[in-house]
């Protein structure tokens, strides 16, 4: 819901940087591949209840997600270096919430389990929706220049960001926090369920 409004204020920084990084010969896919890492660390960190440490760390790696689409666009995008991309952000938003529930099983397991399954949900909405409109060659550039078709939500990148820092803030109300944005995450299934039976309910 946010990013709409998020990437006009980021995306004119990120692509200046981004120039400055594809002249120095920096691929897209190695800042995918160092986030990815940060993110991993990140969630080792967290896991080891150390979550201050860990939210510095996601901060890096969101920057490096933000740069390697810049790099990108400042050189070429690549089918692959979509794929590579949307694998990692999946990887990453499954294992910060993992690494809570690692941190304190007994507490924080059934809304761990809750959140890793709306976020199952709301990814398979999102991607589901991806390839319909691949199909119909359908394009928009609403949330930022991508490699392919993103259909917004109740819950997007910036809202989930803005969770996991909450969640390294006040890992102790893991619970509660866990618990109203799988709601959310539910609630964000729906509404994309909603706008991809009214897109190509007529379709063949």
């Amino acid at each position: 819901m946010l990013d709409r409004y998020v990437r006009p204020l980021i995306d004119p920084p990120l692509n200046r940087l981004g120039r400055m990084i594809a002249t120095a010969g920096i691929s897209a896919d190695f800042l995918t591949l160092l986030g990815l890492v940060m993110g991993l660390a990140a969630a080792l960190a967290i896991a080891l209840g150390h979550p201050v440490t860990g939210l510095a760390l996601i901060l890096v790696s969101r920057v490096l997600d933000g740069l390697d689409g810049a790099v990108a666009r400042a050189t070429r995008s690549s089918d692959l270096g979509g794929y590579l991309d949307i694998v990692a952000d999946f990887a990453f938003y499954a294992l910060v919430p993992l690494a809570f529930v690692v941190a304190d099983p007994a507490a924080n397991g059934l809304a761990g389990a809750a959140l890793l399954a709306a976020f199952y949900l709301n990814g398979t909405a999102f991607l589901a929706h991806a390839i319909l409109a691949e199909k119909h060659r359908l394009t928009t550039s609403m949330n930022g220049q991508k490699s392919w078709y993103h259909v917004g939500g109740l819950l997007e990148g910036t809202e989930t960001i803005l969770f996991f820092v909450l969640l390294c803030l006040l890992p102790k109300a893991f619970v509660p926090l866990a618990s109203g944005f799988a709601l959310l995450c539910l609630a964000s299934t729906a509404g994309r369920v909603a706008v991809t039976v009214a897109q190509f309910r007529d379709q063949g």
